[in-house]
């Protein structure tokens, strides 16, 4: 059976051989690629590398690589939103498994290690300002794993089902979609963080139950997320991005995992907005773990 070639349309390659929006080139990501939302950051974790071997910048993405502690990792700025998420880990993935000049699937696969680290609203009260929380798995609600073939193989159907119920789940919404994080990326930051079920989704205000002037279509919707339990777990934050990334990474076979710290108590309604030195603590406790483990590039 002959290879499928990828037109031209359906993976854009720039005139100097870098990827469409990442202007990336296969062989400039590390195998380890941390991703944050705002661009700013990519140079606060930047700053702390030994070394720097690249820069790349289009839009909102931007990329710096070079090492931490002798080992190579990516920094890579996606902007808000799972859109952004479905662009980067999908041109992520092509840098690493597809050949460029012959536009198709390289015959050995290339797995990455891709970690999240954002800002997040806690949903239940013992969860605090500062507290950095693990996706064990992630939520849903943005409805772009539901384009994807293969979606069901990596979901957990039961909880999604008892969440729809537990909730009266509209049919006007998109069917929420629940995917686990990396086993071996949870055992990693296991004794750092605290573990917990996120919820992404794809809107700052009424899709997490922000009233500012106009109403959220279910005003007990957050309450109704808040009482939920399955198997003794409980859902324990909200953000925007980590759905795609777990259900994009488990699709192509890459480690994924998202680690939030704690800015805003959606059930105190209290906020912190000088969070800077709760960010950058959880960024060196990511780069010291990342780096302790062996192998990648």
């Amino acid at each position: 059976m002959s290879k499928r070639t990828i037109p031209s349309s359906e993976l854009i390659i720039n005139d100097d051989g870098t990827v469409f929006h990442l202007h990336l080139k296969p062989g400039q990501i590390a195998d380890t690629v941390i991703l944050v939302g705002d661009p700013a950051r990519v140079e606060l974790i930047a700053s702390r590398f030994d070394e720097r071997e690249c820069r790349a910048a289009n839009r909102e993405f931007i990329t710096v690589t070079g090492r931490y502690r002798g080992k190579r990792m990516s920094v890579l700025s996606t902007g808000i939103g799972v859109g952004n998420i479905d662009i980067s880990v999908t041109e992520l993935d092509a840098l690493a498994n597809i050949d460029f000049g012959t536009r198709t699937v390289k015959e050995c696969l290339h797995r990455l290690t891709l970690v999240r680290l954002g800002t997040s609203g806690a949903l239940q009260p013992d969860i605090e300002l500062g507290d950095v929380v693990f996706s064990r798995t992630s939520v849903g609600f943005d409805g772009l794993l539901n384009y994807y073939r293969g979606r069901n193989d990596v979901c957990d159907l039961d909880i999604e089902r008892a969440f729809m119920e537990h909730t009266g789940w509209s049919d006007l919404l998109p069917k929420p979609y629940f995917v686990d994080a990396s086993p071996e990326l949870r055992d990693l930051f296991a004794d750092t963080t605290t573990e917990g079920i996120t919820i992404a989704a794809p809107g700052f205000y009424a899709p997490q139950g922000r009233w500012v002037r106009l109403q959220p279509a279910d005003g007990d919707l957050n309450a109704k997320i808040e009482s939920f339990r399955y198997g003794g777990r409980r859902i324990t934050n909200f953000e925007m991005e980590g759905s795609a990334l777990a259900g994009l990474a488990a699709l192509m076979g890459h480690r994924a995992a998202t680690l939030c710290t704690i800015i805003a108590q959606r059930v105190s309604r209290d906020a912190d907005t000088d969070y800077r030195p709760y960010v950058e603590r959880m960024i060196d406790m990511a780069l010291d773990k990342l780096a302790s483990v062996a192998g990648d590039d």
